[in-house]
């Protein structure tokens, strides 16, 4: 992503899938000027059903249950945040959904997008390349296979 500002939902999958150190610590340099926010629900913890397809194109099953934590906050103009995310680290839900509300108001969009979204994006790109090579390095390409017949 160049310059160009997150979509609402674009920053919400980064923020949701931002380590939660790394998060925490981005926004601890911010805490201090950002609106305040006063919880509206949560943070709850629960459990959603992970839903699958064999093949990806197979019969729907229900493959089991992750734990999620959702959290809403509104802060002093009316706008109000939300998050969901996997697992059960409230603390990160906050962070979430405060941020979410902040980033509705324009004066904050760009600097939460310079200082934690976009360092957020080049890491998480970063992990899904690293595993990617990591798999790559260990298929086996069965079509180069010799089966040893003459």
């Amino acid at each position: 992503m160049g310059s160009e500002t997150f979509s609402r939902k674009q920053a919400l999958d980064i923020l949701a899938a931002a380590p939660a150190e790394m998060l925490a610590e981005r926004y601890a340099l911010l805490a201090s000027n950002l609106p305040s926010a006063t919880p509206v629900r949560g943070p709850e913890i629960g459990t959603v059903m992970i839903r699958g397809r064999a093949g990806g194109g197979g019969a729907a099953f229900n493959l089991g249950e992750a734990s999620v934590t959702r959290a809403t906050v509104k802060i002093a103009g009316g706008e109000v945040g939300h998050s969901i995310i996997l697992g059960r680290d409230q603390r990160k839900a906050q962070i979430v959904a405060h941020l979410d509300a902040v980033r509705q108001l324009n004066a904050w969009v760009g600097r939460i997008d310079d200082e934690i979204l976009r360092p957020a994006f080049e890491l998480i790109n970063a992990e899904k390349l690293r595993r990617a090579e990591e798999t790559e390095a260990t298929l086996v390409d069965f079509f180069t296979v010799a089966r040893g017949e003459d």
